[in-house]
């Protein structure tokens, strides 16, 4: 649905306006056609958002919601900046794409195939959308991530219609949730998460490792000890930008999940303004109390 590679701050931003050719296009909806596995070139990287009008929003200016939680903490409720409403996911949707296949492969009682494995690392790491059509069909869609979310925890994500995974709808607390199946924490151990302790490692290494002009969202609120997951989209009818940013980061020595989650914003790159001011105050807030 959305590309979620983000080329250097410098200067790559003025070509983030280009469609692509319709092919693209189709693999950014999540759309019936496969093409390989790796992801396009920078030169190629834009949001290619046709299709996206059976979910129109007509945002009056950008909304954006943050949530924190302390990994070292007792708690197991974030602390919230903003509404917890429903926001497109865009790309961060492939984290939970990735957590529903591992848990069906558990489920099975197998490993991830070498096919899985090809398909999922691009997937997270360089945000391949070729991939990702794949592994969510691979999942069953929506309701295969459904199923997955119920044993997270999750009880406000709403997968996209059809192959539109980038038009999945989640809040920032869900995200939460998402995150702390993943990372755990001292509130909670690792068993308490449906994934085991390989789907765990497997998730963080691949988030702790993506491609370095992705390296930007809830970073900001971290130093270089961060795993995360971005993603972005321009939708059609308003030509506004839904911008996101999810993962883990440490701050002094202590570790926090972040989801910030935005909307309405005019340019992908206010977008992105938005979401590491929203994580740096947020983490920062949360570090006083």
């Amino acid at each position: 649905m959305s590309y979620s590679r983000h080329r250097s701050r410098a200067g790559a931003f003025a070509c983030a306006g280009v469609l692509l050719a319709s092919v693209t296009a189709l693999f950014s909806l999540g759309g019936p056609a496969e093409a390989a596995v790796a992801a396009p070139s920078p030169s190629g990287q834009t949001h290619a958002a046709a299709g996206v009008d059976a979910a129109v929003q007509h945002p009056s200016k950008t909304r954006v919601t943050a949530a924190v939680l302390s990994l070292d903490g007792g708690s197991l409720k974030p602390v919230l900046n903003g509404e917890d409403a429903p926001y497109d996911t865009a790309s961060i949707v492939k984290v939970d794409i990735l957590a529903t296949l591992l848990l069906q492969a558990q489920d099975a009682g197998r490993p991830l195939t070498a096919r899985e494995r090809a398909l999922a690392e691009p997937m997270i790491r360089n945000s391949d959308n070729a991939a990702t059509n794949a592994l969510w069909r691979e999942i069953g869609g929506a309701a295969g991530l459904k199923a997955a979310n119920k044993r997270m925890g999750m009880t406000s994500t709403k997968g996209g219609p059809g192959p539109k995974w980038g038009l999945t709808q989640t809040t920032a607390s869900d995200q939460i949730r998402l995150l702390l199946c993943v990372f755990g924490g001292a509130a909670t151990s690792e068993s308490n998460s449906p994934l085991n302790q390989d789907s765990q490692a497997y998730i963080r290494a691949l988030m702790t490792r993506v491609a370095s002009d992705q390296a930007w969202g809830v970073s900001a609120a971290s130093g270089s000890d961060h795993a995360l997951k971005n993603g972005w989209l321009q939708r059609t009818a308003s030509g506004l930008w839904d911008v996101n940013s999810v993962g883990r980061v440490t701050v002094n020595g202590h570790r926090y999940l972040v989801a910030v989650l935005s909307d309405g914003s005019s340019s992908m790159n206010d977008g992105i303004s938005v979401v590491e001011r929203a994580a740096r105050q947020a983490v920062a807030a949360t570090t006083r109390t």
